[in-house]
């Protein structure tokens, strides 16, 4: 199954919220959902009946996956990753879609969107512990280093989200030096600290059918 190729911003219409996939764009004026809050379709705004638990379930892992740029069946082993572990299991999820390579990479500014953070790493721009990875579903965990390696920092675009970054708020279980190109990971963040409009305990009801 391939990725989505369409246009993205139509993911976060259908979503009803800003899911942030066009990166810098989705902070400006020019936003698609913005502009247009109904969901895409050639009638333009219609009415919709009342949504049904099983569509409120499906509408929030669909969420999370657009959110992350996961796909199906990567998504769901997730999940069961997340269910065999101790705690709770949708918040266990969450973190594990945090900790993933691509993620941490844009968490840092040193992408605008995560999208553009899964290039630099499949494109092999980006270092752990000294070594390059170019999996973007690399797992980080408590202590790693991720740098921007050194041959790809002299590219215009690497040097333009390096400007940028400088505005970014990294959150607090991250450390970045964007001056070095550089960052670690403190610790798996805490529920609280990870900002996607998503309810997963919807998710967690959904595979639970």
């Amino acid at each position: 199954m391939a990725r989505y190729q369409g246009p993205v911003c139509r993911l976060c219409r259908r979503e009803g919220s800003k899911l942030f996939l066009k990166g810098e764009r989705c902070h400006t004026d020019k936003c698609a959902i913005d502009r247009k809050s109904y969901v895409p379709g050639q009638h333009g705004p219609t009415r919709r009946g009342k949504q049904s638990e099983y569509g409120m379930q499906l509408r929030e892992k669909q969420k999370a996956r657009r959110i992350y740029g996961v796909l199906e069946n990567q998504f769901r082993k997730y999940f069961k990753e997340a269910d065999r572990k101790k705690g709770i299991t949708g918040e266990t999820l969450l973190q594990l879609l945090e900790t993933r390579l691509d993620n941490v990479v844009y968490r840092v500014g040193f992408a605008s969107s995560r999208d553009e953070a899964r290039q630099l790493v499949n494109h092999g721009h980006i270092i752990v512990n000294g070594r390059r990875v170019d999996v973007s579903s690399f797992e980080v965990k408590p202590g790693d280093e991720i740098t921007i390696r050194e041959k790809s920092r002299n590219i215009p675009r690497v040097q333009e989200l390096k400007e940028l970054a400088e505005g970014h708020k990294v959150p607090e279980w991250l450390e970045a030096d964007h001056e070095n190109y550089s960052a670690k990971m403190v610790r798996v963040p805490a529920r609280e600290e990870i900002d996607v409009p998503v309810e997963e305990h919807l998710i967690v009801e959904l595979y639970s059918r």
